[in-house]
């Protein structure tokens, strides 16, 4: 369990779910097409286009977004185009970067990016945050904001926090765990979402047997391939939060928006140039009342997903993320998006969405 929030036994939470089935005449619906009806509506709203823009390759280059039919899966990769030297990191222990006392834990989105550095300090695989506003941020689940808990929907407060608490570990295991960031299934993290959620449920059997543009696990998982990548240190660092409200049916709906920093220098040994993607993901899950609907005990059911990635790829679905180093960076040119910086969460992830999807490979002004 991640902390900062209350827990409960398993037992007792099983129990308070077999009450609440109790509780009702009436038959559970299957979870299904929440997400889907999401994306269509989007879809009208923005205009947004299928598919992605022919791939421009660029020393900063910022990739486009896309909403996949069956899940909100929209997903902007920004392969960061780095000066020489402003390269930095993954799962990097330490940070490096002064007296200055970390931030206290982010409880609301900022209104401006954080400051930027008067002079660049280049990463080390001692200090693999160096030159980042990461380098003052939490180290894993510690930069991740968690709100009190109170009765919300069909859930009692102690309820309540065991859905945030396992929220939580379904980040921890999603986009922290060492095995999953070095290429291995998510087994963890996809216990925990509804097993009758069967739009999901496709999606997750398809994307790690044959990854494709609609069907990429590193929408909802962080993954490198060990072959061509490793972790410097043993911490990624974070800065989100998660937030709560009740949903349809009485439902709990949480949403979870947390910038992930990942420190890599490459496989071989005795790499030491350190390259960081940076990865933004929010994600909404519904913890359903199972009197309402179907649902194993202990798991939630997605409702969207969105990514946002710089120095991970553009373009590519592999099913992993691929980091630039350097000389791939000087051999690839300028890029033809619009500079964003990746450590700004002033701008909504729906605003990025947007203006994403407009945009080809895009430019990161800061690693």
């Amino acid at each position: 369990m991640g902390k900062g929030g209350a827990s409960i036994p398993d037992e007792e939470w099983e129990r308070f779910l077999r009450e609440a089935e109790a509780g009702t005449q009436s038959a559970p619906e299957e979870p299904s097409a929440r997400a889907r009806m999401v994306t269509r509506r989007l879809r009208e709203e923005t205009g947004r286009p299928e598919g992605w823009r022919t791939h421009q390759p660029a020393r900063r280059r910022r990739g486009m977004g896309w909403y996949a039919v069956g899940l909100l899966v929209a997903l902007v990769l920004l392969v960061v185009a780095l000066a020489p030297g402003r390269v930095a990191g993954w799962f990097g222990g330490g940070g490096g970067g002064g007296e200055r006392p970390p931030l206290a834990v982010e409880s609301e989105r900022p209104d401006q990016p954080p400051a930027t550095a008067a002079a660049a300090q280049l990463p080390t695989v001692e200090e693999p945050f160096r030159g980042s506003p990461a380098v003052r941020w939490g180290d894993g689940t510690a930069g991740i904001g968690l709100p009190a808990a109170r009765a919300t929907g069909w859930m009692s407060k102690k309820q309540v926090a065991q859905a945030l608490d396992r929220t939580r570990d379904f980040l921890a295991a999603s986009s922290l765990d060492p095995g999953v960031l070095r290429g291995e299934r998510p087994r963890k993290a996809i216990a925990l979402i509804n097993p009758h959620q069967q739009d999901v449920q496709d999606y997750l059997a398809t994307a790690f047997r044959a990854p494709s543009r609609e069907n990429d696990p590193l929408l909802l998982f962080s993954r490198f391939a060990k072959t061509k990548v490793r972790p410097v240190g043993d911490v990624v660092k974070t800065r989100g939060r998660i937030a709560y409200r009740e949903g349809k049916r009485g439902a709990v709906e949480v949403t979870t928006d947390v910038t992930y920093v990942y420190p890599v220098v490459r496989a071989a040994e005795g790499s030491g140039e350190v390259a960081r993607t940076i990865v933004r993901r929010e994600v909404v899950m519904s913890w359903d009342d199972p009197a309402k609907v179907v649902v194993e005990p202990g798991t939630f059911s997605l409702v969207s997903y969105k990514v946002d990635t710089t120095n991970g790829g553009c373009d590519t679905f592999t099913g992993f993320f691929i980091p630039e180093f350097s000389a791939e960076r000087v051999a690839q040119g300028p890029g033809d998006g619009s500079e964003v910086d990746p450590y700004d969460r002033s701008t909504s992830m729906d605003a990025r969405m947007r203006e994403a999807a407009e945009e080809g490979c895009g430019t990161a002004t800061r690693s």
